[in-house]
């Protein structure tokens, strides 16, 4: 029997690198590719040591060489440009905090990399992030948690769970994806891979967004649209006027440090508002809600909610959020009203909103 045949991703980091290993292991034919996202002409676009980086295209070189792979790079940077950079630019310019990771594995890493590794022949596509790949009994393929310490989203996400961030995955995506790391640890998959003498076993994690090594959004958004800020007004919840702001761009929801406002008490970030050009400031209970609602909804362990229908479920609203249980109901033909036990503080516009039953994705959508 044939085996069958995988195209990992690999990054040149650490966990790309040992899931390409482990399906090796599993006798799987396996193949690295490197997804070429950057813009030669972008100036932001490259970081060292970054998941897009051109160090990551060395690394992920020599890891394929060790283990005795084929590897190629392929071009992605107009897919990248389109779904990621733009989308990103787009979302804060209306007042909303993205997740561009979200999108670049829904649109770049899974969609453009899948259709060009079935026209290659491959059988499935393969990453290296921490979740486990299932098919439920009612036939739905869906994400559990990472394996690696045993924990459930109910009793407390695993640390390096990525699940969250998967949300978009569509049915046939999930069909024709292996993840082998989401049933180790991290401490595990560097061990494995200095026992295999991987050249990237102590190499340290990305954190930051790969186009913004930085952290500066605002300089980035400005520099890639060639438009500066628009300064406007900080308001209070009355609307009082107090005083000015650099540009909506520089703010999200939450956010305490760099406001440049004098105030008697601890002041935060509490709405945007495009339309006027605002940035509503209050204090931190203010921040505190009960209720969000989700658009661009993605249903991957429940086929559906039927208008009305009720789910108890433990959502997450951002990629550190430690979960809350929760009810949704679904209110509209693309709109799910999360109603939470206990009010979470900073409900972000433009965010993911992901809902678990047990430690497997229901479903979930972008918070509006």
């Amino acid at each position: 029997m044939d085996k069958k045949k995988v195209i990992v991703g690999m990054s040149g980091g650490v966990d790309s690198s040992v899931a390409a290993h482990l399906l090796l292991e599993q006798g799987y034919d396996v193949s690295g590719v490197t997804m070429m996202v950057w813009q030669e002409d972008d100036p932001y676009a490259e970081s060292e040591g970054s998941c897009c980086g051109l160090s990551a295209v060395e690394d992920a070189r020599r890891v394929a060489y060790t283990l005795g792979i084929p590897y190629h790079v392929l071009n992605f940077r107009r897919e990248f440009r389109h779904d990621v950079m733009e989308y990103f630019v787009r979302e804060y310019e209306a007042g909303r905090t993205p997740n561009p990771c979200i999108a670049c594995n829904r649109h770049v890493k899974w969609e453009s990399l899948l259709r060009r590794s079935m026209e290659l022949g491959a059988d499935y596509i393969a990453t290296g992030h921490y979740a486990r790949v299932t098919q439920l009994e009612n036939g739905r393929w869906t994400l559990r948690t990472a394996d690696g310490d045993g924990s459930t989203a109910a009793g407390g996400f695993p640390k390096k769970d990525q699940t969250y961030a998967l949300v978009g995955l569509t049915q046939d995506q999930l069909a024709h994806t292996l993840m082998p790391v989401g049933l180790y640890t991290k401490e595990q998959i560097r061990r494995i891979a200095k026992e295999q003498g991987l050249p990237v076993a102590d190499k340290a994690d990305s954190e930051d967004i790969c186009f913004v090594p930085d952290g500066d959004y605002a300089s980035f958004i400005e520099g890639f649209t060639g438009r500066p800020s628009k300064p406007g007004h900080f308001v209070d919840e009355e609307g009082h006027v107090l005083g000015t702001h650099k540009g909506i761009i520089h703010y999200t929801v939450g956010q305490r440090r760099g406001l440049g406002i004098s105030a008697g008490s601890r002041i935060f970030v509490k709405e945007l508002r495009p339309g006027t050009n605002e940035v509503v400031l209050s204090g931190n209970d203010a921040l505190f809600s009960r209720t969000l609602r989700v658009s661009d909804i993605s249903f991957m362990g429940i086929e559906d909610l039927k208008h009305g229908e009720k789910m108890r479920v433990f959502a997450k609203i951002r990629y550190n959020h430690r979960g809350a249980s929760a009810i949704i109901e679904r209110i509209g033909r693309d709109e799910i009203l999360c109603t939470f036990d206990a009010a979470q503080r900073a409900v972000t516009p433009g965010q993911a909103a992901v809902f678990y039953l047990e430690d497997y994705i229901a479903c979930g959508g972008t918070i509006q």
